[in-house]
């Protein structure tokens, strides 16, 4: 149960551990603990909870908006609600060198596995998108380092996005991808590569961890977690499927009552008030109400 749930006391480790394993971890974004317990009560080892995800649920522009206490606040909630890793999209830092420093501290106090941080200057924009800025790569690599050094678990991982290849081509994400890792970087999410082969021959010249960010309607192309495994690959993520399969549902339902005056037709199609009480523990609060109520009114 959420309210009681014992807290894995290591996430950071749990997740390190991952990067020694074999084969590729698959990691669905998130932007709430309701979704995050479904993640964890459907297997999954580790959740991600996307910045664009976040925002466009507070309905606004994923373009660096949202503060630090307000993704910290949505970490905490998912952090005492889930027992596996959460990795924690926190942009560009939300700042300078020593505002990444202060990010990675709260985000670990809130019970994060790992933070990714990434290359773009503020007002920072989707990955996918044109018109990017970078930032240059001794910024940026500065950010890592103070990152590296902020933790206090010296598990807990960092994750480095390069968004170069949208800017300033393949070449210079690699090089980045090579100094940031320099500077403390455990993984490399190389951002909107747009071939197949573009991701193999980024895993043949930059040898470490690698995160696949395989986001709907953009420039990479959906390519299935086998695959990115057996290329090199350890984590891919799916930042915002959840977001636009719920958003498209909740469109349909909408026009559906909007034409229909009830909802009858979709009650096939809804997870059940049994299911839903079930995923968020209501049965073992209740039945935890009942015994303490027992024990003491037994005395």
């Amino acid at each position: 149960m959420a309210l009681l749930r014992r807290k894995v006391s290591d996430p950071a480790s749990a997740l390190r551990k991952e990067l020694s394993m074999p084969g590729i971890v698959l990691v669905p974004g998130v932007f709430n603990a309701l979704l995050a317990m479904m993640a964890e009560r459907m297997g999954f080892k580790a959740v991600y909870l996307s910045g664009a995800a976040l925002t466009a649920s507070l309905g606004l522009l994923d373009i660096g908006l949202i503060t630090m206490e307000e993704v910290v606040r949505v970490v905490r909630y998912i952090t005492d609600a889930v027992s596996i890793p959460v990795i924690v999209d926190i942009d560009t830092g939300y700042g300078e060198a020593l505002n990444v420093a202060r990010a990675v501290r709260e985000m670990e106090k809130a019970g994060a596995a790992a933070v990714q941080l990434e290359d773009q200057v503020l007002p920072k924009k989707c990955g996918h998108l044109k018109g990017k800025s970078l930032v240059p790569p001794s910024d940026m690599a500065k950010k890592v380092r103070m990152a590296a050094e902020a933790r206090e678990n010296s598990d807990f991982v960092i994750i480095a996005r390069t968004d170069a290849m949208g800017v300033t081509g393949f070449e210079d994400a690699v090089e980045r991808a090579r100094l940031y890792l320099e500077a403390g970087a455990d993984v490399i999410f190389p951002e909107a590569l747009e071939s197949e082969e573009e991701f193999i021959e980024f895993a043949k010249r930059v040898r470490a961890p690698l995160l696949a960010n395989m986001t709907e309607f953009g420039r990479s192309p959906l390519i299935p977690a086998k695959r990115l495994g057996e290329i090199g690959y350890k984590f891919v993520i799916y930042p915002v499927t959840l977001l636009r399969i719920m958003m498209a549902s909740a469109r349909e339902a909408l026009s559906l009552i909007a034409q229909q005056g009830t909802q009858e037709a979709l009650v096939p199609k809804m997870l059940t008030r049994k299911e839903l009480y079930e995923l968020i523990g209501y049965y073992e609060y209740e039945e935890l109400d009942r015994r303490v109520s027992q024990e003491v009114e037994g005395r």
